[in-house]
């Protein structure tokens, strides 16, 4: 999530809301409901849209108050979104939950594009440098040594990047 993302809240409005401001929490739901109705838009089944923000207005009401640090507040909100999103998902269409820890099972009951979106969302979570190494490894189809020119790294440190930018996608998946 950027920073722009993550400024366009005003963190003592999330902070007076988390704290039990009632008028803060309606200030604040004001202006998240527009920004999840349109990633619901974008994200989630058109079916399941209207229901994605009324359970992440709902969460956002209820939970609030156990959101540890005010500026991940967009990034809290738009993961229940995608929650939401993919529970609606398995349930329309009859995929069972799968444990976190069955990471095969998990993912044999998505389309492929879907499995494309969630890839795609993990890599754009990572930070720059691990998401750099994966893009020149993984899409660009460079070896350890074309990525250790290119980024001016050991060869020992471009290993240990991809090795923790997979990680990272692989913990992001499984938390989905």
């Amino acid at each position: 999530m950027s920073a722009a993302r993550i400024s366009r809240y005003d963190l003592a409005v999330v902070e007076a809301a988390r704290l039990g401001d009632e008028r803060a929490l309606i200030k604040l739901i004001a202006a998240a409901q527009p920004d999840i109705r349109r990633y619901a838009a974008r994200n989630c089944r058109m079916a399941d849209a209207d229901d994605v923000v009324q359970e992440t207005m709902l969460l956002l009401y209820r939970r609030l108050g156990t959101l540890r640090a005010v500026t991940s507040f967009a990034s809290w909100l738009f993961m229940v979104a995608h929650r939401a999103c993919l529970r609606l998902l398995r349930m329309g269409t009859g995929m069972p939950e799968a444990p976190a820890d069955d990471f095969e099972t998990r993912f044999a009951h998505l389309r492929p594009e879907d499995l494309r979106i969630d890839l795609s969302r993990a890599i754009q979570s990572l930070p720059e440098h691990y998401r750099e190494v994966i893009l020149l490894r993984d899409v660009e189809e460079m070896s350890v040594d074309e990525i250790c020119a290119t980024l001016d790294l050991t060869r020992e440190s471009a290993k240990a990047r991809l090795h923790r930018a997979r990680a990272m996608i692989r913990e992001y998946l499984i938390n989905d």
